[in-house]
């Protein structure tokens, strides 16, 4: 059971003298006693009990101070202590069953430690009271004005301390007890708390806490309106959601169907549609269903639904037949260009190979010669003798090597590469492809678009050329590339060895 003391607490004499006197001393951890301030302490230390227990068997005030470090256990030397603490009376102390202390202790007022005149069993220290330096003038009393309306204004806008404070401080007339009640609020600090605590003029005490006072004002203030502006912002979202979900009840009663609703069932019919090898497929599912849970209002859609759209519009598994007649093949060449046999003998070639084997990799050609020779002209002849579909695609002067690779999704107005696109166009997969101006392509700090080429023109890698916007493989092996430049010299050797090069004399 708890044991109360022995020594009745309302016989304990008050210091009324301003001299050095001796009393036990109790060591605080981040906690701060101001006069008149009635609260609850728990003390665990043997130090600290003994100097309760000494304070009450000898029916002496004690001396309330706090450590200059809270980790700090043992206190030898009065250094390691604060020099301003707080004359208490002891109300009430109540030893609990584990070896602590429970007390109620009362302020008095301010003291200054001298030194120590014992430290065992528990800390004796010899002490002079402080009293407060009120002087009753002019200044005073605006200052006492101008904190009472600050501790309103403090607790008007939402301060953690009772409503009834704001009240309590207008009825209060000592300056210093007023400036000393501003120690309740949670938001001071304990190293605010001793600077108050030290200040012992009343005029420069009020100062501080004005500015105190000021400060936490105007974070409340911003606080405020940082809420104000999240619960706006809140409640016309949900706003926004209510009247949509009203808008679906509506149009469900009508047996009309939600527009997203209806988009995202279309979307998702095309991608069945559209021929996509399966793991592909699925990764526009994905999407679909990503955009299916966003907010029809959110930028986020439009990102979602233009790549789905290129994913759709690819030509996956849309193929012409090859014109496999030799004869006519030769004929149409015939009727397109007089003389370069070299050229249409090749050509003649690959389709006569054709007729064989259904599957062959297809040729790279690389027509070289001056202007005017008929190089492009040649690429169109060529696509027509093999009833195939013709795009262009013209190198001269590019430097980006995201022509070629496109954009990554993550930037705003991204599409895939000229490649792609050029594909696309076409509206199938083996399309004859002219790479035109080959030899002009630049590079900077860009990046190298010959470099990117080199995986287009490569047999080994081109049946899974990945674009940076799209992020899933597309075969090119099936598309039939030529290349044309006026001079061989400017193109990079590795990609010169990927191609076939046959010269037109001018």
């Amino acid at each position: 059971m708890a044991k109360r003391p022995s020594t009745p607490v309302d016989e304990q004499p008050t210091i009324t003298t301003m001299g050095i006197v001796d009393l036990p001393l109790v060591a605080l951890r981040e906690t701060v006693i101001f006069p008149e301030m009635i609260v609850p302490l728990q003390v665990g230390r043997d130090k600290s009990v003994n100097a309760l227990n000494a304070a009450v068997a000898e029916g002496s005030p004690i001396a309330l101070v706090t450590q200059r470090h809270a980790e700090q256990e043992d206190i030898n030397d009065p250094s390691e202590l604060y020099s301003i603490g707080t004359l208490a009376k002891i109300a009430q102390v109540v030893q609990l069953q584990d070896g602590t202390v429970r007390a109620i202790v009362q302020g008095q007022g301010r003291l200054r430690v001298h030194g120590f005149s014992s430290t065992d069993p528990f800390l004796r220290a010899e002490v002079e009271e402080l009293p407060d330096q009120s002087p009753d003038d002019l200044e005073v009393q605006a200052l006492m004005r101008s904190v009472q309306a600050q501790i309103e204004q403090y607790v008007a806008n939402g301060a953690p301390v009772p409503p009834e404070a704001a009240v309590a401080a207008r009825n209060i007339s000592e300056p210093g007890l007023l400036a000393d009640m501003v120690a309740y609020s949670p938001d001071m600090s304990t190293e605010q708390r001793q600077e108050m605590l030290e200040t012992i003029e009343v005029t420069e005490r009020l100062k501080l806490v004005s500015t105190f006072l000021a400060h936490q004002i105007e974070i409340l203030e911003l606080k405020g309106r940082i809420q104000s502006e999240v619960k706006s912002e809140m409640d016309k979202t949900q706003r926004e959601y209510i009247l949509r979900e009203q808008l679906k009840a509506i149009q469900r009663e009508l047996g009309e169907d939600d527009p997203q609703q209806a988009e995202i069932n279309e979307l998702r019919e095309k991608v069945e549609a559209a021929g996509m090898p399966e793991e592909i497929k699925t990764r526009a599912i994905k999407e679909v269903d990503r955009m299916s849970r966003i907010p029809s209002a959110s930028p986020e859609v439009g990102v979602i639904r233009t790549y789905v759209d290129w994913l759709i519009s690819l030509p996956w598994d849309v193929a012409t037949d090859d014109q496999l007649d030799i004869k006519e093949a030769a004929r149409i060449l015939d009727e397109d260009h007089y003389g370069l046999e070299k050229i249409k003998e090749r050509i003649l070639e690959y389709l006569a190979v054709r007729t064989l084997a259904d599957e062959i990799r297809s040729p790279i050609l690389a027509f070289v010669g001056p202007p005017g020779v008929g190089k492009t002209s040649l690429g169109k002849s060529i696509a027509r003798a093999m009833d195939r579909k013709f795009v262009r695609m013209s190198l001269g002067g590019i430097h980006d090597e995201a022509e070629i690779r496109g954009h990554r999704r993550t930037y705003i107005g991204a599409l895939p590469g000229r490649i792609i696109q050029s594909i696309k166009s076409a509206g199938s997969n083996n399309p004859v492809f002219m790479l035109d101006e080959v030899d002009k392509i630049g590079m900077d700090f860009r990046g190298d678009p010959s470099s990117a080429l080199l995986e287009v023109l490569d047999p080994e890698q081109n049946s899974t050329f990945q674009d940076n916007y799209l992020e899933v493989p597309f075969d090119l092996s099936k598309v039939l590339f030529v290349a044309t430049g006026n001079l061989l010299d400017p193109i990079p050797p590795a990609l010169r060895d990927r191609m076939e090069v046959v010269y037109l004399p001018g």
